[in-house]
């Protein structure tokens, strides 16, 4: 014997109704909402896009000069520093850089005034091992702890979580 619920059209309408929604809102997490962070430390300076290995491999044609790279930040004590997220390339430390923020250069939530290094809604950012955008100065001579990284890249303007 069928059920009456199941036979009556408005049971059926928001049964379908809600799958849908439940759908819709899953599919706009999947889009992933990118957190960025800026700074307003050196606006008006174009950054030149960079792919992550032509960086490391001609580290010393870019010294000084104001890159925007990709690749995953790793922290912990006494680290702060990009990887390329290759899975095919070298991942050592004289293949990083080193990530050096400074309070020179505050970053802060796109729209807000709450910090990169805030909580945001009583929760800090997870940043470890996370894929990131980054925007800064490269310093050949600034190798970052112990000397471990094949540069150094300051004067951190944005930080855009992928």
């Amino acid at each position: 014997m069928a059920s009456t619920y199941a036979k009556h059209p408005s049971i059926i309408l928001f049964a379908k109704t809600a799958f849908l929604l439940v759908i819709i809102t899953s599919m706009q997490g999947c889009k992933g909402n990118k957190l960025t962070y800026n700074s307003n430390c050196d606006e008006g300076i174009a950054f030149k896009k960079v792919k992550f290995n032509e960086l490391v491999t001609h580290i010393k044609t870019y010294d000084q000069q104001y890159v925007e790279v990709s690749g995953t930040y790793m922290e912990s004590k006494e680290q702060s520093a990009l990887y390329n997220d290759s899975l095919f390339t070298d991942h050592s430390n004289k293949h990083a850089l080193w990530i050096n923020f400074s309070q020179d250069c505050p970053l802060y939530l796109k729209g807000t005034r709450t910090g990169l290094f805030e909580p945001t809604n009583g929760e800090f950012v997870l940043v470890n091992n996370k894929e990131i955008k980054i925007r800064g100065k490269v310093d050949l001579h600034n190798t970052g702890h112990l000397g471990q990284y094949c540069a150094a890249i300051d004067r951190i303007s944005l930080v855009e979580f992928k």
